[in-house]
C-alpha cells in the first residue's frame, strides 16, 4: 500500500484522501494493516485516489468506505468521519435507496442510474439531490466479490434547472389564454404553490400613496382562509422585512418565531398560517411595485432552487399581469396611446388587415433594431423581410389568414449584426389585423444551451474515464498471473516485467491526461506527439487485447507490410485506437473465428485495418457507428451492447491526428472492416531513435558515482538498487544534512535529489552543493513529485541541471546519466 501511495503521489501530488490513508491506523479496522491489503484492494484504492472524478469504494464484510478528494464535496459535513467508516453508516439516511444497489454489486452485477433522487443530510439539514452513478463489483485474486466501487456525478443543478424550465413552460401555457389579472394571479399562484408544496402563495401590489400593499388574489390550502381583497401596512410584518423589501432583497425565514427579523411579529405571521416565510420583492425604477410571498405552516429551510423559481415567477407574473391589463385596455377602450404600450415589458406591434404597421412600442423598436420612422406606416414585410420565411413569419401569416392565435420562438438577426432570440405571440384583432408581442429570451436560450453542453461533456468524461483505464489492466493482470506461478525462466520473467512496466506507464500517461479536467470539459485534448512506428502501434495494441483473444480462442492474423512506416502522433492514443478496434472485433465475433489486423503505407499515409468474421451490421449503422453513444441493434442478443463510446473515441482521436476512420460491412453475419488512415511523418526531418522501445538506454561504460537522496526510505532504496543493477556505483542518504556531509567528504559525479525533503528541502541542498568548490561541478538531477512548470523553473534556478517527475522514467534518467563526462 505504501508503494501505491508513493506512485499515486507522483501522479497527482499529495491529497486529503492520501493523507487520511497514510495517517489512519488500519490495523484497528476490518481492513487490517495497510501492508497486508490484497493487491486487488490496493490497486482499486490507487485508482480511486488518483481520479479527479468523484469516486469511492467499499471493501470487506463491513463495506469499509474509502473515497478520493473529488468525492469530499459530495459528502459535505460527513467528511472526514466517513473515511474508513462502514458504508451503511455513512449514508444511513438513504441506505434504503443505496442498500439494494450495493447488494446487486456484491452479487457481481453492475448497476447504472441516471438522475436518481436522494434525500441527503450532509449539511445539517435534509436536502433533495440527484445523482448519476454506477456501481461495479470488486473481486479478489480468487475471483470472489469482496467489495464494490462507484463513479458518480451530482446532477442536482441540471435536474432542478430542467424542472424549473418545465414549470416555466407550463406557467406560460397556462397564462396565455387568460384575460384578467385576477385569473393570471390565481393560476400562477396555484401552479407555484402546488409545485413547491407550500401552504400559501400571495401576490401583493404596492400602494405607495397609502404606504400599504393590496392582495387581489392568493392561493392557499383548504384549511386556511383567503386573503383576497386584504390591505396591509408596510411594517405590519416587521420593519426589517419592510426595509429589505423596499431595497429589493429576498427575505428567506426558516422559522418566524426564531428569526430576529420576525420574532416580535409572529402573531401577524400566524394569521397567515406562516412558520416558514419567503418574500420576493419586485423593484422597478428604484421603487417597490409588487411582491410574491410564500408561507409554510412548518419550519422550512428555503433552497436556492425554490428561491430562484419564486424569483422567476414573480417577474413573469408581474409581466403577465401588466400584459393582461394592457390587453384589456386594448380590447375595452381601443386606446391607441403609445404611452401605454411603452410601459409593457415586451415588444408590441399592431398591424392592420393589409399588413400596415400602425403601432410599435419602444421595447419593440429596441428588440427589432428599427426606429419608429423605419416601421410605422410601412408594410410589415418591408420592415422585417428577414422574418417572412421563418417559423415566426409563417405563424403571423396563419394567424392573419385563419384568425387564430399563435406562438413560436425565433432567432432574429439585427440590422447592425448579431442575433436575438425572441418569444413571439400573435393575436387576431377585431378590425382584421394582428396584435403581436415579442419577448427577449436570449439569456434563457444561452443558459439552456450551456447547460446541455456542460452536461454532455460531463457524461462523455465519465464514460471516457472508465473506458480508458480498463484496457491496460488486461495485460497487467495476465503478466501478474504468470509471475504468480513462480516456475518461469528468466526470459519470461523479464518479458512479463516489461509488459507490466509498459502498461503501467501507459496508464500513468492516461491519468496525467485526466488530471487536466478543465481542458477535457472544454473539449480540448493535448497530444504528446513523437515519431511512432506502425510495428509499435500494432504490437502494443495486440498486447492489450491478447487475453481476450485467447479466452475466446480467436485467431489473430497480422500483416505488417510496412512495419517501419512512421507517423507523428501520441503513441498511447494511437495504441488505444487500434486496441479499441481489435477489442470490438473480438467482442462481436464468435469464438474460434479469424480476425485480421494490417498495416501498410502509401506515399502519404499509414493505413491500419481491422477485419473480423463477426456479426456484421446493417448499412444504416455503418453511417452512424462512430457517433457518441450509438446503440443500434446489431443482433438479437443485446448482451454485448452496440458500438458506442469506444468507436466514438476512436474517431475523435484519429481526427486529432489529422486522419480519418471508416467502417464497412456486407451486412449482418458477414463481418465488419475498420480502416484508419494517418498522415505519414516526414522521416527526413524527424530523428527516430533506433533503440528497442521500452528498454532503457545503456549506462555509461565506466561506472558513475551517484548519490541518491530521498526521505522516503523505500523510494530511495529501490531507486538505488535499480541504478546499481544498471552498473552505477550508488550511495543512498535519507536526510539532507547527512547527504551534504557525504557529498563534501567524497564528491559523487552526480546526485539525484528529492525536492520535498524535511529540514532542508532539495532546492536548498542544491544551492549549498553549488556553493562549495568541491561539489560545484557535479550534475544535479531533481527527482520529485512536483511536476508543474513553476516547480521545474524553481529547481533549475536553485542549481539543478535536470528535472524529472516521479515515477522516474528510467529511459530518460539513463539518457541523462549517459551524457555525464561526454
Amino acid at each position: 500500500m505504501a508503494d501505491i501511495l508513493r506512485t499515486t503521489a507522483g501522479v497527482g501530488g499529495d491529497s486529503e484522501a492520501r493523507r487520511l490513508l497514510r495517517e489512519r491506523d488500519w490495523s484497528a479496522t476490518p481492513l487490517g494493516p495497510a501492508d497486508s491489503w490484497p493487491p486487488e484492494l490496493a490497486t482499486a484504492v490507487s485508482m480511486v485516489v488518483s481520479s479527479t472524478f468523484p469516486m469511492f469504494l467499499a471493501w470487506g464484510s463491513g463495506l469499509t468506505f474509502l473515497y478520493n478528494d473529488a468525492y469530499i464535496s459530495v459528502l459535505g459535513d460527513k467528511h472526514p468521519a466517513a473515511f474508513g467508516a462502514p458504508f451503511h453508516e455513512v449514508w444511513w439516511e438513504i441506505w434504503h435507496d443505496l442498500g439494494p444497489i450495493a447488494d446487486r454489486a456484491l452479487s457481481n452485477k453492475s448497476a447504472y442510474f441516471e438522475d436518481m433522487p436522494l434525500l441527503m443530510e450532509r449539511k445539517g439539514y435534509s436536502e433533495q439531490t440527484f445523482f448519476t452513478f454506477s456501481y461495479s463489483p470488486l473481486q479478489d485474486g480468487r475471483g470472489q466479490v469482496q467489495g464494490m466501487y462507484c463513479t458518480c456525478i451530482e446532477t442536482t443543478g441540471r435536474v432542478q434547472a430542467e424542472r424549473r424550465a418545465a414549470f416555466e413552460l407550463a406557467l406560460a401555457d397556462a397564462l396565455r389564454p387568460l384575460k384578467t389579472s385576477a385569473d393570471v394571479i390565481r393560476t400562477a399562484s396555484t401552479l407555484l404553490g402546488e409545485t413547491l408544496g407550500v401552504d400559501r402563495v400571495v401576490y401583493g401590489e404596492v400602494d405607495a400613496v397609502r404606504g400599504a400593499f393590496v392582495v387581489e388574489r392568493d392561493w392557499h390550502q383548504p384549511s386556511l382562509p383567503s386573503l383576497a381583497g386584504s390591505r396591509y401596512a408596510f411594517d405590519v410584518f416587521g420593519p426589517e422585512v419592510a426595509r429589505a423589501g423596499r431595497s429589493g432583497e429576498v427575505v428567506a425565514v426558516a422559522n418566524v418565531a426564531v428569526d430576529s427579523r420576525t420574532a416580535a411579529f409572529r402573531d401577524a405571521y400566524a394569521a397567515l398560517g406562516a412558520v416558514g416565510y419567503l418574500l420576493v420583492p419586485l423593484v422597478k425604477a428604484g421603487q417597490l411595485v409588487a411582491f410574491l410571498a410564500l408561507a409554510c405552516g412548518r419550519s422550512h429551510r428555503w433552497s436556492e432552487c425554490e428561491i430562484a423559481l419564486a424569483r422567476s415567477m414573480a417577474e413573469r407574473l408581474w409581466t403577465a399581469v401588466d400584459l393582461v391589463r394592457a390587453h384589456a385596455a386594448l380590447r375595452n377602450e381601443r386606446d391607441q396611446s403609445q404611452t401605454i404600450f411603452d410601459t409593457i415589458a415586451e415588444g408590441f406591434v399592431l398591424v392592420d388587415r393589409d399588413w400596415t404597421v400602425l403601432q410599435v412600442n419602444a421595447e419593440g423598436l429596441r428588440l427589432s433594431g428599427r426606429s419608429a420612422e423605419q416601421a410605422i406606416g410601412r408594410h410589415h414585410w418591408d420592415v422585417w423581410p428577414e422574418a417572412l420565411d421563418t417559423d415566426a413569419g409563417r405563424m403571423y401569416v396563419r394567424a392573419m389568414n385563419e384568425r387564430v392565435a399563435g406562438r413560436t420562438e425565433y432567432l432574429h438577426p439585427l440590422p447592425g449584426g448579431g442575433q436575438v432570440w425572441l418569444e413571439v405571440r400573435a393575436y387576431p384583432s377585431r378590425d382584421g389585423g394582428l396584435v403581436c408581442f415579442f419577448l427577449d429570451i436570449t439569456e434563457r436560450k444561452c443558459a439552456e444551451e450551456k447547460l446541455r453542453a456542460a452536461d454532455q461533456r460531463k457524461d462523455e468524461f465519465l464514460a471516457m474515464l472508465a473506458h480508458e483505464l480498463r484496457n491496460p489492466l488486461a495485460p497487467i493482470s495476465a503478466a501478474a498471473e504468470l509471475l504468480k506461478i513462480g516456475r518461469l525462466d528468466e526470459a519470461r520473467v523479464r518479458h512479463s516485467s516489461a509488459i507490466i512496466g509498459r502498461q503501467v506507464k501507459h496508464m500513468t500517461s492516461l491519468v496525467d491526461d485526466l488530471l487536466d479536467v478543465s481542458r477535457v470539459t472544454r473539449g480540448l485534448v493535448t497530444l504528446a506527439r513523437a515519431p511512432v512506428a506502425a510495428r509499435t502501434i500494432v504490437d502494443e495494441a495486440i498486447e492489450q487485447v491478447r487475453p481476450m483473444f485467447e479466452a475466446r480462442r480467436q485467431h489473430l492474423a497480422v500483416d505488417l507490410t510496412d512495419p517501419d512506416a512512421t507517423v507523428m502522433g501520441d503513441k498511447a492514443r494511437l495504441v488505444q485506437v487500434l486496441a479499441n478496434l481489435l477489442n470490438n472485433a473480438s467482442k462481436y465475433s464468435p469464438e474460434g473465428r479469424r480476425i485480421e489486423v494490417g498495416a501498410h503505407a502509401t506515399a502519404t499515409q499509414l493505413l491500419l485495418s481491422v477485419r473480423d468474421e463477426g456479426i456484421g451490421m446493417e448499412a444504416a449503422l455503418t453511417a452512424h457507428v462512430f457517433d457518441l453513444f450509438t446503440q443500434a441493434q446489431r443482433s438479437s442478443d443485446r448482451s454485448q451492447g452496440g458500438l458506442g463510446l469506444g468507436l466514438a473515441l476512436v474517431k475523435h482521436l484519429v481526427e486529432l491526428h489529422g486522419g480519418t476512420v471508416a467502417c464497412s460491412s456486407a451486412g449482418p453475419g458477414q463481418g465488419s472492416r475498420f480502416d484508419v488512415a494517418l498522415p505519414l511523418a516526414d522521416i527526413m526531418k524527424e530523428s527516430v531513435d533506433g533503440a528497442p522501445e521500452g528498454s532503457p538506454a545503456p549506462a555509461a561504460p565506466a561506472p558513475l558515482r551517484l548519490l541518491v537522496v530521498d526521505d522516503n526510505v523505500d523510494a530511495a532504496a529501490t531507486l538505488g538498487m535499480l541504478l546499481e543493477a544498471c552498473g552505477y556505483a550508488v550511495e543512498v542518504e535519507n536526510d539532507s544534512r547527512s547527504a551534504l556531509a557525504r557529498a563534501l567528504a567524497a564528491p559523487p559525479q552526480a546526485a539525484l535529489l528529492d525536492i520535498g525533503l524535511p529540514d532542508m528541502d532539495g532546492n536548498e541542498l542544491a544551492r549549498r552543493l553549488r556553493a562549495d568548490p568541491a561539489t560545484r561541478d557535479m550534475v544535479l538531477v531533481a527527482v520529485t513529485g512536483y511536476g508543474q512548470e513553476q516547480d521545474r523553473k524553481a529547481a533549475l534556478e536553485a542549481g539543478f541541471d535536470h528535472h524529472l517527475v516521479k515515477p522516474v522514467d528510467m529511459e530518460k534518467l539513463t539518457e541523462v546519466l549517459a551524457g555525464i563526462g561526454r
